[in-house]
């Protein structure tokens, strides 16, 4: 990795690790185990406006719910069944970032979606995969007071 690795968050430097090392075939078990992972969205996010939390950029109908509490950014995703690899992409971030504080999001490296998906050969999904990542972002900088608070 490059001098930046230091500053990548623990968490996601794990998930690099790991995919670094595994095979396509490898790489798909580990998806479907991660997807299985994403809980359901909570209930006091359900009566929220989803449009205000979609992802417009990804085919799939997505929405991710960030949330501050105590300082530490908190992550909800509504994402269809049928969406395993949104579904795994999401919840292998969320397990990284949830409880830590907004800046953490930000050390995301600007190419994590294709260290992790690149042996799949989903370059057709990496431009929604990369807007959930940049939704994400956009919530931790609005967290830290550098942008105004919106759902997207």
């Amino acid at each position: 990795m490059t001098t930046e690795a230091t500053e990548i968050p623990p968490g996601i430097q794990k998930i690099l690790r790991r995919f670094a090392t595994l095979t396509p075939d490898l790489t798909r078990q580990a998806l479907v185990q991660y997807a299985n992972k994403l809980p359901p969205l909570p209930e006091r996010f359900q009566g929220l406006n989803r449009e205000d939390y979609a992802v417009h950029e990804c085919q799939t109908p997505v929405a991710i719910y960030p949330e501050v509490v105590d300082g530490k950014m908190y992550y909800y995703a509504d994402v269809p069944q049928g969406a395993p690899t949104i579904r795994a992409l999401l919840a292998m971030i969320f397990e990284a970032v949830n409880g830590q504080p907004p800046e953490t999001v930000s050390r995301i490296p600007g190419d994590f979606v294709r260290q992790v998906m690149d042996k799949l050969g989903l370059g057709t999904r990496e431009v929604g995969l990369n807007a959930m990542v940049d939704r994400l972002r956009r919530a931790a900088r609005a967290a830290e007071g550098k942008t105004p608070s919106a759902g997207g």
